[in-house]
């Protein structure tokens, strides 16, 4: 079995590998202290990276607002769905709001319009 994330927690996650990504290049620039040029576009990828992270990070806090608040029913916290399925943020159980997709085996492709 293939190992799911819920929806927030993954993009959130890419958002802050974007941030680490970005120092790494930019400490990539010591490498190169002697040409200018190269110093420069090492920076200026690593700050680019870390501005694409921040635009991630509003997107999903954005995203984040309109997502249904649910009781999980197996932890009983509260956790956010994110489409037709998702799976709770705490335990890993699969959610969804469809009552057509309820007994089914969880799979992210049941997300996709058909």
């Amino acid at each position: 079995m293939k190992p799911y994330k819920n929806k927030i927690n993954r993009i959130r996650s890419f958002a802050l590998g974007l941030i680490f990504f970005g120092f790494i290049i930019m400490y990539g620039a010591i490498f190169f202290r002697e040409n200018a040029i190269l110093v420069t576009i090492f920076m200026t990828l690593g700050l680019l990276s870390i501005l694409a992270s921040t635009g991630v990070y509003l997107w999903i806090g954005l995203l984040s607002t309109k997502a249904v608040q649910v009781v999980c029913p197996n932890c009983g916290k509260h956790t956010k769905v994110l489409g037709r399925v998702d799976m709770c943020m705490y335990c890993k159980e699969p959610l969804t709001l469809d009552p057509s997709l309820e007994g089914q085996e969880f799979d992210q492709s049941l997300n996709r319009k058909r």
